[in-house]
């Protein structure tokens, strides 16, 4: 028998803060140009962002620090199973839900985000990261428009310090933000899923990250994993809670713990709280999944992105490895370590979930030239070794 349906929605504040004139390196912290993330010339970028907030804008004080996530516990064997033979749905509270509402809300977000938020149709999904000026990664979300009013899903760790800061910036736009997460409740769903989504959608979605819209709330396609159809449901959590007890007799329900990890196998990166402020959104391959439109105007960190696009080779990018270790363990934001220069840290853990064979997969973002030969290790010069596995999608070849 199932356990009852927890829809948790903590979620605590984090310090965020930018400097403006230097970058920090991404796994060691310490400054230097934004050169040093790119390499050749190309001609100039398209015109920037501001890196000093608007006239009138308040400081940006510091806000109170937030715990990360914890770690999820190793699910049961029998939990991956339904996911990858069966079919099966997984509470998820592992996620935040950020409303913004009002006239302005999509041109609002379009001055702040990664993405195009103005020609976000009603039909449709979208990720997008929020920036600092210097470029580096505060959030990732997926986004979408429900009624008048755009969703964003994000890491719960993350929700009230990215609200706070989005709103400091509203100033005379009409647009509001809202903390969802207490009224709505995200499923995901893997699997032989789609009888049983039937049953509470009239359509389901045809295409990654093409969403439909009904009374229960709104089931988005998102991208497969481990050769498994995938959907996210977020819907009113009366709705939801209501309407679960009759998929149990369908579906198996299986750990929050196996979502993440279908996340990870789908080479999908997601920002939490342990990783804030350490990647242009190049180095966790946004742009390869479509997390950045090189074609909008000015946000938050505009010039940097685009300069890493347009102005030579990434040096960077984020790959699929497994470790010996446990979730707990072996957490984002771990060092990671090059047999030839052992002396410094080539990259760093983005995600990590128990895999279903033993050890822990990750998404790990890195310097290119590590990836080519060599070990590479977890923590320390003589720490367990990674083995890569194949991203399922191809980076750029000019990377």
């Amino acid at each position: 028998m199932n356990a009852p349906h927890d829809f948790a929605s903590a979620s605590a504040a984090r310090a965020v803060h930018a400097d403006e004139h230097t970058s920090t390196h991404p796994v060691t912290g310490s400054q230097a140009p934004i050169s040093s993330v790119i390499s050749g010339s190309a001609p100039s970028a398209p015109a920037t962002m501001p890196t000093t907030p608007p006239a009138g804008a308040p400081a940006r004080a510091p806000l109170a620090a937030a715990a990360p996530l914890a770690a999820l516990p190793r699910p049961a064997r029998d939990e991956f199973d339904a996911a990858l033979t069966r079919g099966a749905y997984m509470p998820l509270t592992q996620f935040g839900v950020i409303d913004v509402t009002g006239d302005d809300a999509a041109t609002f977000l379009h001055s702040q985000l990664t993405n195009d938020t103005q020609h976000l149709d009603a039909a449709s999904a979208r990720l997008a990261g929020y920036c600092t000026a210097k470029g580096r990664l505060l959030a990732s979300f997926l986004t979408w428009r429900t009624g008048e009013t755009i969703r964003l899903l994000v890491s719960q760790d993350l929700q009230t310090t990215v609200q706070k800061r989005l709103s400091m910036f509203v100033l005379r736009a009409k647009a509001k933000l809202a903390d969802a997460s207490g009224a709505l409740a995200a499923v995901g769903f893997a699997g032989d899923v789609r009888d049983a989504l039937s049953r509470v959608f009239d359509a389901l979605p045809d295409g990654v990250h093409v969403k439909v819209d009904g009374p229960a709330g709104s089931l988005i396609r998102v991208p497969d994993a481990a050769g498994r159809l995938r959907y996210l449901w977020v819907g009113p959590k009366t709705e939801v809670e209501a309407r679960l007890p009759a998929l149990d007799a369908k579906l198996e329900r299986a750990s929050a713990a196996v979502w993440d990890w279908l996340d990870i196998r789908a080479g999908e990166p997601r920002i939490t709280q342990r990783v804030v402020e350490q990647f242009v959104p190049q180095m966790i391959n946004f742009d390869v999944l479509g997390g950045v439109n090189f074609r909008k105007g000015c946000y938050p960190g505009q010039e940097v992105v685009a300069r890493s696009q347009y102005r030579g080779t990434i040096k960077r990018r984020t790959a699929l490895a497994n470790v010996a270790g446990e979730p707990e363990t072996v957490l984002p934001g771990s060092e990671l370590f090059h047999a030839d220069d052992a002396g410094q840290p080539c990259g760093m853990v983005v995600n990590a979930a128990a895999a279903p064979d033993g050890g822990v997969d990750m998404l790990v973002e890195m310097k290119l030239a590590a990836l080519e030969a060599g070990t590479v290790r977890l923590g320390a010069a003589d720490g367990p070794a990674l083995t890569f596995l194949p991203l399922p999608y191809a980076l750029p070849t000019d990377a």
